[in-house]
Order: C-alpha cells, then sequence, then structure tokens
C-alpha cells in the first residue's frame, strides 16, 4: 500500500490543477452580473465537506451533486445532465 508521501508524488499536480480551476471558476462567477444560479450555490455548499475529517469526502460531495428525485420525466429536455440538482419550483433548493 502506498504511503501519503507516494501518494502525493503521483496525484498532488493534478488536485492542484483541479482546485486552481475551481478557484478561476468562483472568480468568473462572482465578477459577472446576472441572477444567482443552482449549479454554482451547489458546489459552494459543497465546499465545507472538503475541509471535514472524513474518509467518505468524494461520496458525499457526490450525493451533495446527485440528483435523488425518483419521479419519471414524460421526455427529457435534452440528452445530458445538470451536474447539480435543480432547485425544486416553488419550494427550496
Amino acid at each position: 500500500m502506498p504511503d501519503k508521501k507516494k501518494i502525493a508524488d503521483l496525484h498532488f499536480m493534478d488536485a492542484r490543477c483541479k482546485l486552481i480551476d475551481l478557484a478561476a471558476f468562483l472568480d468568473r462567477m462572482d465578477r459577472h452580473p446576472g441572477a444567482e444560479d443552482y449549479r454554482d450555490q451547489a458546489l459552494r455548499q459543497c465546499l465545507p465537506i472538503l475541509l471535514e475529517n472524513r474518509s467518505d469526502r468524494a461520496k458525499a460531495v457526490l450525493d451533495a451533486l446527485s440528483d435523488h428525485s425518483t419521479d419519471l420525466l414524460e421526455s427529457a429536455p435534452f440528452q445530458g445532465a445538470f451536474g447539480a440538482p435543480q432547485p425544486q419550483k416553488g419550494g427550496m433548493s
């Protein structure tokens, strides 16, 4: 089993790049006008999970960004995904 140094040697630069990309995304969202977007809000709500001392951060973030509804749509609005659960109409997100 690899130790922490070996894991850092292998994956630090990739994680660093992703973190800088996230910071740049948040900077762009903050700089531009317009209504709040639920996807931006969903990402920001996940940030504290990253700092928690827990072994299931990836699962927790995936769960937070997943649509847990079980109701089937008659038809999909497009082929793809939104990447975060959409707020419920007339209710909380």
